[in-house]
């Protein structure tokens, strides 16, 4: 707002919906600065929730196909592992047209079609490259990381969700109303904590700031 940005859009994430990860967490966090600024300048300030993006620098897609070249093995967290995904095209497409639809304080969601299991991805991936799984190729679980979830979701309860005029783009008009009261005090005693390098203060600050943040697999001293 300070020096006068006309249009933003934030590159949010389905990660930051009832988050489990600090990832997740500090992606709501500055969804709520957003819309904060949106709501404090009447400026068109808006947030889009990605899911996965096929063929993207950090794409699971490019890390399966980069085992498979390797020999193997493909590792999968969890076999009920499920994403959502959309192509490069898409994502661009729901940028551009959160820019022109949003008039500040909306959250807009590409309608992804149903999630996909990554062992099914893994396996069609490995097909394709005319290799057979459990004979040329295997596929090994890991277990999950910290902090992630064995499936995605894309929509807060209570927000208010509508198709807009592009038939494949939902938008939440009322997100706006989920931001904190006092947000600047409490960035402030997590930016506090942040700098102490203090963990598990870390943690309750920000479940203090997003009640449906219910961190797993994270140590605690």
């Amino acid at each position: 707002m300070a020096v006068g940005v006309g249009r933003f859009v934030m590159i949010s994430t389905d990660k930051a919906v009832n988050p489990t990860s600090v990832m997740g967490a500090s992606k709501r966090l500055a969804e709520y600065l957003v819309l904060r600024a949106a709501r404090e300048s009447g400026r068109p300030y808006v947030a889009v929730r990605f899911g996965n993006v096929l063929g993207s620098r950090g794409s699971v897609v490019l890390t399966i196909q980069r085992q498979i070249a390797r020999g193997g093995p493909v590792t999968v967290t969890h076999p009920e592992m499920r994403r959502f995904f959309m192509t490069i095209p898409e994502a661009v497409q729901l940028v551009l047209q959160a820019a022109v639809l949003g008039h500040g304080g909306e959250v807009f969601v590409l309608d992804m079609g149903e999630p996909v299991k990554i062992v099914d991805l893994a396996r069609d991936l490995i097909e394709l490259s005319g290799l057979r799984v459990g004979e040329d190729i295997e596929i090994e679980f890991t277990g999950r990381r910290p902090g992630e979830k064995l499936f995605e979701e894309l929509f807060i309860p209570g927000e208010r969700y509508e198709r807009t005029q592009h038939e494949k783009i939902f938008i939440a008009a009322n997100a706006s109303s989920f931001v904190p009261a006092d947000l600047d005090g409490a960035v402030e005693a997590l930016a506090s904590v942040a700098r102490d390098g203090d963990g598990d203060a870390i943690l309750a600050e920000l479940r203090g700031l997003i009640p449906e943040f219910r961190p797993t697999g994270f140590a605690h001293r």
